[in-house]
């Protein structure tokens, strides 16, 4: 029987249903829904199927995918979002079911012993240390950040912001949704003239130049990337803005000259880990005035009823965001106002995340050959699959990502804000 007849009868046991894509094996048989048109998944090699033996599920296959042993011929997203609903509904397998799939597979991958293979070498070296430590994080980061600042101009483009944007409309470009991106945060903060500002986690330092040149504020930015804060210190030179902007190489828990008046956290609390989000909130609590205003942008996920079997994506953790961890939004508004904050106001940006990563693929795609030289094929599958699968759960609504804007309340009680929710957005003229 061709390879590929073998391999989806393997598959839909696993899925419990019919293949919903065209199956292509390393011997050129082909098997799945009939016709032409549609996503092909292609097996490139008997060495993913060993992959899979020693690691099945997410983390086999995407050793897999980032070894260029798997493949997918056609549209990716329809690929995704087609495998990713027929496995979330898929059954669980009784024992004497996996033992004998586990023998099937060993039969299909051939006569060789099939022993482990290494793993790419884009994954995650061995960490080391307790979780969310000091030395640790910066370990973490340096994986996700310190890839070069090259490879990140091609997939985020001129803007350097690596966050979800705001689109006007479908038609926005992405310069202008982050653009306004980065106004709606310097509104919500009120930021005046004289001001400082404390930017954390500030990547290649486009909000904090954006609000020290719009807004007249001092800025603190602060980052664990080497190459980010040295590609945001040029930056600001080129500005002229280095009397206003000082970046630092620098963990939110070693910052200690405060107070400020505002702080921006965009795109980084997803980093501190569930078991140090509170120490975070009551850090940037302590570096606030009274009366001064935090704005907090972060991926959250969807609760589940069994909280505690939360476990981080392998994908995720192995190739992308080491030591990441998402939390729904109830919770962080929750951690903040133990903290000691007032949370004023909530805006969901769901839908602006799936476009804002489509753009960044969109980007990769077109600039494809390019950032295989500045990285490597592995390194830019792996964002090709991240950002697209990402795009979808966005879509989808299995993860979320919301501005919290909160408050350190004054000791009277006192409000600066409007009486008016979300007045504030509006900048005056």
């Amino acid at each position: 029987m061709p390879a590929a007849q073998r391999l989806a009868a393997l598959i839909e046991q696993v899925l419990g249903g019919p293949l919903p894509v065209r199956l292509r094996a390393w011997d050129g048989s082909e098997a799945g829904p009939p016709g032409t048109t549609g996503p092909v998944l292609v097996v490139r090699h008997r060495r993913a199927l060993r992959r899979l033996l020693y690691r099945p599920g997410e983390l086999g296959l995407a050793r897999a995918w980032v070894a260029g042993e798997l493949d997918v011929e056609g549209d990716l997203y329809e690929a995704l979002d087609r495998l990713t609903s027929l496995a979330a509904r898929r059954p669980p397998l009784a024992p004497a079911a996996r033992l004998s799939l586990v023998r099937d597979l060993v039969r299909l991958i051939g006569p060789v012993v099939p022993v482990p293979l290494p793993p790419p070498p884009e994954e995650v070296s061995r960490r080391s240390g307790p979780m969310h430590s000091l030395r640790r994080d910066r370990a973490a980061i340096s994986h996700h950040y310190d890839v070069g600042n090259d490879f990140y101009e091609l997939v985020l483009g001129p803007s350097m912001v690596y966050s979800c944007a705001v689109f006007g409309t479908e038609d926005t470009t992405l310069e202008e949704a982050q653009a306004a991106k980065l106004d709606l945060v310097c509104r919500k903060l009120a930021l005046r003239e004289g001001q400082r500002l404390l930017d954390v986690g500030c990547g290649w330092g486009s909000m904090a130049i954006h609000a020290a040149r719009e807004y007249g504020v001092r800025v603190v930015g602060i980052t664990l990337s080497e190459e980010q804060a040295a590609y945001a210190r040029e930056r600001v030179l080129k500005e002229g803005l280095e009397d206003r902007v000082e970046i630092r190489v620098q963990d939110y828990r070693e910052t200690a000259d405060g107070p400020f008046d505002a702080i921006s956290s965009i795109g980084m609390a997803e980093h501190v880990g569930a078991a140090r989000y509170q120490e975070y909130a009551t850090r940037l609590f302590g570096l606030l005035r009274e009366g001064g205003r935090l704005l907090n942008h972060q991926i959250a996920r969807r609760p589940w009823q069994d909280e505690g079997a939360y476990r981080i994506d392998p994908f995720i953790d192995a190739y992308v965001f080491p030591d990441g961890e998402l939390a729904p939004v109830g919770t962080t508004a929750g951690l903040l106002e133990r903290a000691g904050f007032e949370v004023r106001d909530a805006e969901a940006l769901r839908e602006h995340y799936a476009l804002t990563l489509r753009q960044w693929v969109r980007n990769l795609e077109a600039g494809w050959g390019e950032a295989v030289r500045l990285t490597s094929a592995g390194r830019a599958r792996v964002w090709r699959l991240y950002m697209a699968a990402s795009a979808l759960a966005f879509e989808r609504g299995r993860i979320g990502v919301n501005q919290i804007l909160a408050v350190r309340p004054p000791a009277d009680g006192a409000s600066s804000l409007p009486l008016r929710p979300r007045a504030w957005v509006e900048r005056a003229a």
